[in-house]
């Protein structure tokens, strides 16, 4: 057994996982949330096999409530359940932690091993991802303090795209105040997109350095990439998570003299601005709701406004699918994944319907399975090939943190 405990952390909450990178099953995962506030919640899952049938069980998940007043306690909470609940981390000691950091910048391109130099980093790159990163480095440090004996590696959602080209990730204004500002597109859910086209390629038995894809991270928050060759070329998200196609919450792609006329019309603040476009825009905003099943859902009953919810949705999404064909070239591989991409066959279908001159033809049966794990939705005849791709940024963060740490 070699464990790994990837953390993903928030400025009040931070969720775990610890995996066997071995057998790259998950041991056991959970959440602690409400940091800071009167009462806290910590949530603890221990996975086992059963025995002799191959599959992973659950076993029943435990709950704690108290006052969880910092991320330094949330840790204790944590190690309080492990002991208690198991796996026992005396047995299953980690041999590394791997921490998810959202923002990168231009400076970190590859899996990092956590000195305090990087710690140092992590927070001036919070002038990039304020919501983001300063929890990402509260979690860092009580890890630290957690499992003083044990490496820590920073895996960085920014990573994968630092292979664009200079034309995929220079916006057009002024280069000094750009460079200034660092202002340029970085992208996100790097992690996410690199194990999928991996997976996608080694699900194909195809060398990764031979295929162009495209792959579909629809979720709450949700990003496209074209990827040639292994290599991210271009990506949705830009500065923020917000640029792009249209999610839960989050505008994606507008007009930025919005900005200006809502600041004068409504009296605005730019905090109030970025609230409106991270928090009460996409779906919700179009239709006063951000989950897809429910905008669908509607949508099937006649419901005006969840309609053009759902086609503005699909039209985004057709136009960067469109983008990232013309980038490419055309591609040999279309990945769905994330939990929009992994269950809504509807959004799938809506999504391609229009790229047959592409080459793409959806098979209706197989677009309609509920059958999970990487699966072909694409025709047998499909120039190209359609999948369906879980994905597991933890087991991604897992492998890259054993690596950088047993190096």
């Amino acid at each position: 057994m070699t464990p790994v405990l990837v953390i993903n952390s928030g400025s009040s909450s931070f969720k775990y996982q610890l995996v066997d990178v071995e057998t790259e099953r998950a041991l056991a995962s959970g959440l602690v949330e409400r940091i800071g506030e009167a009462t806290g919640v910590a949530t603890h899952t221990v996975f086992f096999a059963e025995e002799g049938a191959g599959v992973t069980a659950t076993k029943a998940t435990t709950r704690i409530e108290r006052p969880i007043p910092d991320h330094t306690t949330g840790f204790a909470v944590m190690l309080e359940a492990f002991g208690a609940q198991g796996p026992s981390l005396d047995r299953a000691r980690p041999v590394a932690v791997g921490h998810r950091v959202v923002q990168g910048g231009a400076r970190f391109f590859e899996p990092t091993l956590v000195t305090p130099l990087v710690e140092i980093n992590i927070d001036e790159l919070s002038a990039l991802a304020p919501l983001h990163n300063p929890g990402a480095l509260q979690g860092i440090r009580a890890a630290r303090a957690a499992f003083a004996d044990v490496p820590h590696v920073a895996v960085f959602d920014t990573a994968f795209h630092q292979t664009m080209p200079a034309a995929a990730y220079t916006y057009a204004i002024d280069r000094e105040m750009a460079q200034k500002h660092r202002i340029r597109k970085y992208g996100f859910h790097g992690t996410s997109h690199k194990f999928v086209s991996e997976a996608a390629a080694a699900f194909l038995g195809r060398p990764l350095a031979e295929l162009s894809q495209i792959v579909l991270h629809l979720g709450n928050g949700a990003s496209a990439t074209a990827i040639r060759g292994g290599e991210s070329v271009d990506t949705s998200m830009g500065l923020t998570p917000l640029e792009g196609l249209v999610m839960g919450t989050r505008s994606g792609d507008i007009d930025p003299s919005v900005l200006g006329v809502l600041a004068r019309r409504e009296d605005m603040a730019p905090g109030e601005l970025d609230s409106f476009l991270n928090k009460r825009s996409g779906l919700l905003g179009l239709a006063g709701a951000s989950d897809m099943r429910d905008i669908d859902a509607r949508r099937q009953a006649g419901d005006a406004d969840a309609t053009l919810a759902f086609d503005v949705y699909i039209h985004r999404l057709r136009a960067y699918i469109g983008a990232y064909l013309a980038q490419l070239g055309g591609a040999d591989v279309i990945s769905f994944t994330a939990g929009v991409g992994e269950n809504s066959a509807v959004v799938r279908a809506a999504a391609l319907e229009t790229f047959g001159f592409a080459g793409v033809r959806v098979d209706a049966e197989r677009n309609a399975s509920r059958e999970r794990g990487i699966r072909v939705i694409s025709t047998d005849d499909s120039p190209v090939t359609v999948l369906v791709v879980p994905t597991d940024e933890e087991l991604e963060i897992a492998r890259q943190a054993h690596t950088v740490a047993t190096a």
